[in-house]
C-alpha cells in the first residue's frame, strides 16, 4: 500500500486501480466501499490467461475448463434442439467473459449512444454485462455501500433496494417524497431540501424512471431540473453517486416524457459526480427470464484508464461471485440487436402497452372512483398505483380481492395498491378497477 494512498487494498491489482482512479477520477475512488477498494479484476488469473490463449493458442488450447470435440463445446443433441435453428455450439455452451461478450457490450453502447443524445462527447465505460438488473444494483451496492452509508431514493421504490442495500450491506435508505402535494408531478422542491441537508457527505442517489411502482418519469423539464439539482449539490461539496435506473427504458406513453436516461444529462455534469446507468435487456427486449442486464460508468474528466479501472472492479465482482453471465442469453440478445426487425418489433410491445395505459388512465379515473381514491400520476412503464381513501387499508383490500373476486394486485403500505396494467388485456381493465372499487366499498362500509 502506497503512503500516498493509504486504501484498504492488499492486493498489487487492487492497489494499481486504486492509483490509476486517484489520479484520473477521483470521485470515483472517495465514493468506492471498503470493499470496493479491494476489489480487482484477476488480469493474470485463470480467465485472463484462457483469454489470451483465444487468440494465441492456434495449435492447441488447453486452458479452459469445458470439454470440446471438433464441432467445439461438447453438447447434447437434446438440449441443443432448443437452439439448433439459429445457434451455433459456441453461442450457447461456452463459457462467457466476466465483462461479458464484447460484441454485445460494443453493440448495447451503441445503442445507449444512439438512444441518449445528451451524452454528447462525455467518456463512458463500455457496459458490463451483469445478471439483470438486481445482480447490477447489488454489484453497485458492493463497490460503493459501507456500512451505514447513506442512499437517498424517492417515497416510491421497489422493495428490492432494501434487501440490496440495507439488509445486505447495512447501508442506510432515506427518502424524499416522489410527488408533489397535488400529485401534479416530480416534488423538485422536496429533492432539492434532501440534497441541502446532506451537503458536503458522501451520497448515493437512486432514480428509477419509470418508475416501479409508480409507473412515472418526469416532464423534460423535471428531468432538467433533476440534473441541475444534483449539480449544484455536487458543486457545494457533496459526494454524489447517482445511481440511474432505467429498468423500464423506452415504455413511454406521453409526448410530455423525458426520452432520454438522465444519465446523459448527469454523466457529465461536475467532478465531485460519477453517474452509473443501470439497464437491460430484461424490459426493453421482452426477455426477462434471459437475465441480462448492464453497468455502465461516467464521470467528468473520467480518463480512459479510470472507466477501464471501474469496468475492471465490477468484473472482479461478477468473478467472485457468478463467475460470468449466461453465454446463450448474451448470445440472443445479440442477435436481436443485429436483427433488421429489432426496432419494429420492438415499437409494436410498446404501442399495445401504451394503448393498455390509456385505457387504464381512462378506467381509474372515472368519476364514479373519484371518493374511493386518488391516481398517483403515470405515463409510463409497466404499472401505476392508487392512494386509497376512507381509511382503507391497502393490505386488507388485497386480500379481500383475492378471496372474493380471484384478483391480485400489490399492497405498497398503508394506503397505496399497485396494478401492473402491462400484464391485463385491454378488455379486462376497466372490469379490474371495478372490482377494486367494488371491494374498496365493502370495506369502507
Amino acid at each position: 500500500m502506497t503512503a500516498q494512498h493509504p486504501l484498504a487494498a492488499s492486493n498489487p491489482l487492487a492497489e494499481q486501480l486504486n492509483a490509476t482512479l486517484a489520479k484520473d477520477c477521483p470521485i470515483a475512488l472517495a465514493l468506492l466501499s471498503e470493499r470496493g477498494k479491494r476489489f480487482f479484476f484477476p488480469s493474470k488469473g485463470i480467465l485472463a490467461q484462457g483469454a489470451e490463449a483465444k487468440t494465441k493458442a492456434t495449435r492447441y488450447n488447453a486452458t479452459i475448463g469445458i470439454a470440446t470435440d471438433a464441432n467445439g463445446p461438447m453438447h447434447l443433441a437434446c438440449v441443443h434442439e432448443s437452439f439448433a435453428a439459429s445457434m451455433t455450439p459456441r453461442e450457447c455452451y461456452d463459457y462467457a467473459p466476466s465483462f461479458g461478450k464484447p460484441e454485445l457490450r460494443q453493440a448495447w453502447q451503441k445503442k445507449q449512444r444512439e438512444e441518449t443524445p445528451s451524452l454528447g462527447g462525455v467518456a463512458t465505460s463500455l457496459p458490463v454485462v451483469t445478471n439483470a438488473l438486481t445482480h447490477g444494483l447489488s454489484i453497485v451496492g458492493d463497490l460503493f455501500l459501507d456500512p451505514g452509508d447513506e442512499v437517498l431514493i424517492s417515497d416510491h421504490h421497489w422493495e428490492n433496494y432494501e434487501l440490496c442495500w440495507e439488509t445486505r450491506l447495512g447501508a442506510k435508505l432515506s427518502t424524499f417524497p416522489l410527488f408533489d402535494q397535488r400529485l401534479s408531478g416530480f416534488n423538485q422542491a422536496a429533492f432539492m431540501q434532501a440534497l441541502a441537508q446532506r451537503r458536503g457527505k458522501k451520497l448515493v442517489v437512486a432514480l428509477n424512471f419509470p418508475n416501479n411502482p409508480t409507473g412515472y418519469t418526469p416532464t423534460r423539464a423535471e428531468a432538467g431540473a433533476i440534473a441541475e439539482a444534483l449539480k449544484a449539490a455536487a458543486a457545494a461539496g457533496t459526494k454524489i453517486l447517482a445511481v440511474l435506473d432505467d429498468a423500464y427504458y423506452g415504455m413511454f406513453f406521453d409526448d410530455a416524457c423525458e426520452r432520454e436516461s438522465l444519465f446523459g444529462r448527469v454523466a457529465g455534469a461536475h467532478e465531485n459526480l460519477l453517474a452509473i446507468k443501470v439497464d437491460g435487456a430484461t424490459k426493453e427486449e421482452f426477455v426477462w427470464g434471459l437475465r441480462v442486464g448492464f453497468l455502465t460508468y461516467a464521470a467528468k474528466g473520467a480518463t480512459p484508464a479510470a472507466l477501464t479501472a471501474l469496468e475492471q472492479k465490477t468484473a472482479g465482482f461478477i468473478r467472485a461471485t457468478v463467475s460470468n453471465i449466461s453465454q446463450a442469453s448474451q448470445s440472443i440478445v445479440l442477435k436481436a440487436l443485429a436483427h433488421p426487425q429489432f426496432r419494429a418489433q420492438q415499437r409494436e410491445k410498446v404501442e399495445i402497452l401504451r394503448a393498455r395505459a390509456a385505457v387504464t388512465a381512462r378506467e381509474c379515473r372515472k368519476a364514479d372512483y373519484a371518493g374511493l381514491w386518488d391516481v398517483y400520476p403515470f405515463n409510463s412503464g409497466y404499472f401505476m398505483c392508487l392512494r386509497l381513501k376512507n381509511a382503507v387499508d391497502a393490505d386488507r383490500l388485497r386480500l379481500h380481492l383475492l378471496d372474493q373476486h380471484g384478483l391480485g394486485t400489490i399492497a405498497l403500505g398503508a394506503t397505496d395498491l399497485r396494478v401492473a396494467f402491462s400484464c391485463l388485456d385491454e378488455s379486462q381493465i376497466a372490469d379490474v378497477f371495478a372490482r377494486i372499487a367494488q371491494g374498496a366499498r365493502a370495506l369502507a362500509g
